[in-house]
C-alpha cells in the first residue's frame, strides 16, 4: 500500500488524532448535556443566545453566538471538507474511476434510503418533512474514530472505504444545503456574490499562490451570502474549490495543502467541539416515550439506524452484483456490514441539518434527541459487529 493511501486513511492525521478528535466531540456533547440538565442551564441558555454585533460603516450584522458558530465557524468546517475532497479527487485515492465508484454509489444509497424512510414516516405531517436531510449524514470524525479503536486488525482497505464514503457523504450534504436550505434569494446582493465567485475563478485561473487573497474574497462572499439568501457556509465551499493544488511550488507552499494543514487542528479540536457543545444541549427532563415516538424522532432514528446501513450496503451490493464495482482485497460483506452500521453516526452534519430544518421550531429539541440516540445505537452496533467479525476472521 502506497504512502499516499496511508495518508488518506486518516486524511492527513494519525489514527490517534482521529481518536482524540472524536473524544473531544464526545466530551463537548457530555458537557452540553450536563449544563442543560443542571443548575447551569440558565447560564448555558444565556451564553447560547448572547447577541454579538459586527459593523462595517453602514453594514451591521446582528446575530446570536449560536448563529455565529453555525453560520460563521462552520464555514471553516466546510472549507476543510472541500479541500479534503478536492485533494483526494485530484491526486489521492479517489483520483481513479475504479477507486471512486464503490464509495460514491454507497454514499448515494446512504443518502436516498434514509431520506425516503424519513419522508414515509412523516408524510402525514407536512411541517416536519423539511427535516428529510437530517438522517442522511455520516460523521467522518466519529465513524473513523470508532473504527480506529479496533486497531491494526482492521484492513487498510476497509478504512479507505469508510473515509471515502464519509467524504462523498459530506459532498452530498454540501449539495443538499446549497440546493434545498437557502432562503428566498435577493437579486441585487446575489450579483455581488457572483462577482466574488468570479474573483475566485480569476485567482485560480491565473494560478495565484497567495492563499490570503482567496480568504479575503471568501470573507466577502460570506457577507454577501448572509444577505442574498444562500446559506453562508457555502462560502467555505467556494474558497475550497478555488484554492489551487497543481502548482509548480514546494508542496508546503501550495495554497490548498497550506490551508488544509493550517485548518485541520482548529476545525477538529475547536470548531467541531464548539459546534457540538452549542447544538447538542438536550433537556432530558422533557424527553419521554411520547417524544421518542413522535414522527420526527422516529424518522431520524429509523433513518440513521436502519436507513443508512441498508442504503450503503444495498447499493454497494447491487453495484457489485451487476459488475460495476468489486470489493477490495481483505474486505468481505460481513466487514462492509459493520462499516455500513457506522455510517449511521450522523452527529455533526445531522445536527447542522437539524438546525437548518427546524430553526425556531418546537421539533428542534426532538431532532437532537433522535440524532444522539440514533448515532449512539449505530456506533455501538457497528463497533461490536466489527469486533466480532474481525475476531471470527482471525480465529
Amino acid at each position: 500500500m502506497s504512502k499516499r493511501l496511508s495518508y488518506f486513511v486518516v486524511a492527513g492525521k494519525t489514527a490517534s488524532a482521529d481518536q482524540w478528535a472524536g473524544l473531544m466531540m464526545i466530551a463537548a456533547l457530555g458537557f452540553a448535556l450536563f449544563c442543560v440538565n443542571s443548575p447551569l442551564k440558565p447560564a448555558y441558555d444565556l451564553f447560547q443566545h448572547t447577541q454579538v454585533v459586527v459593523s462595517f460603516g453602514d453594514f451591521v450584522l446582528h446575530q446570536s453566538l449560536l448563529e455565529w458558530i453555525n453560520e460563521g465557524l462552520m464555514a471553516f468546517f466546510f472549507l476543510s471538507v472541500t479541500l479534503e475532497i478536492k485533494r483526494e479527487v485530484l491526486e489521492g485515492h479517489l483520483s481513479g474511476p475504479r477507486q471512486m465508484l464503490l464509495p460514491v454509489i454507497a454514499a448515494i444509497g446512504g443518502i436516498m434510503v434514509p431520506a425516503g424512510m424519513y419522508l414515509m414516516i412523516n408524510q402525514n405531517t407536512p411541517e416536519l418533512m423539511h427535516g428529510w436531510a437530517i438522517p442522511t449524514a455520516t460523521d467522518i470524525a466519529l465513524s473513523l474514530g470508532i473504527l480506529s479503536l479496533l486497531g491494526s486488525r482492521v484492513p487498510l482497505e476497509l478504512k479507505l472505504f469508510l473515509a471515502a464514503l464519509a467524504i462523498f457523504d459530506d459532498l452530498g450534504g454540501i449539495l443538499i444545503i446549497a440546493l434545498f436550505y437557502g432562503s428566498q434569494l435577493t437579486l441585487g446582493i446575489l450579483v455581488l456574490s457572483l462577482l466574488g465567485i468570479v474573483g475566485l475563478f480569476v485567482l485560480n485561473r491565473f494560478a495565484v499562490s497567495r492563499a490570503s487573497l482567496y480568504m479575503v474574497i471568501g470573507f466577502f462572499l460570506w457577507l454577501t451570502f448572509q444577505e442574498s439568501g444562500i446559506h453562508p457556509t457555502i462560502a467555505g465551499v467556494a474558497v475550497g474549490l478555488a484554492l489551487p493544488l497543481r502548482l509548480d511550488l514546494p508542496r508546503a507552499n501550495i495554497p490548498l495543502l497550506f490551508v488544509e494543514k493550517g485548518l485541520h487542528f482548529w476545525v477538529a479540536f475547536f470548531v467541531v467541539p464548539l459546534f457540538a457543545f452549542f447544538n447538542a444541549g438536550i433537556d432530558l427532563s422533557d424527553t419521554s416515550i411520547k417524544t421518542l415516538g413522535s414522527p420526527v424522532t422516529l424518522g431520524i432514528m429509523v433513518g440513521l439506524v436502519i436507513g443508512k446501513p441498508v442504503g450503503i450496503l444495498g447499493f454497494a451490493w447491487l453495484s457489485n452484483a451487476i459488475g460495476l464495482t468489486t470489493l477490495a482485497d481483505h474486505v468481505n460483506w460481513r466487514l462492509m456490514t459493520g462499516v455500513a452500521l457506522l455510517g449511521g453516526m450522523g452527529f455533526t452534519m445531522a445536527l447542522f441539518f437539524n438546525s437548518l430544518a427546524f430553526s425556531g421550531n418546537g421539533s428542534l429539541e426532538m431532532g437532537r434527541v433522535a440524532i444522539l440516540t440514533g448515532s449512539l445505537v449505530s456506533g455501538f452496533a457497528g463497533f461490536f459487529w466489527l469486533r466480532y467479525s474481525l475476531s471470527q476472521s482471525q480465529s
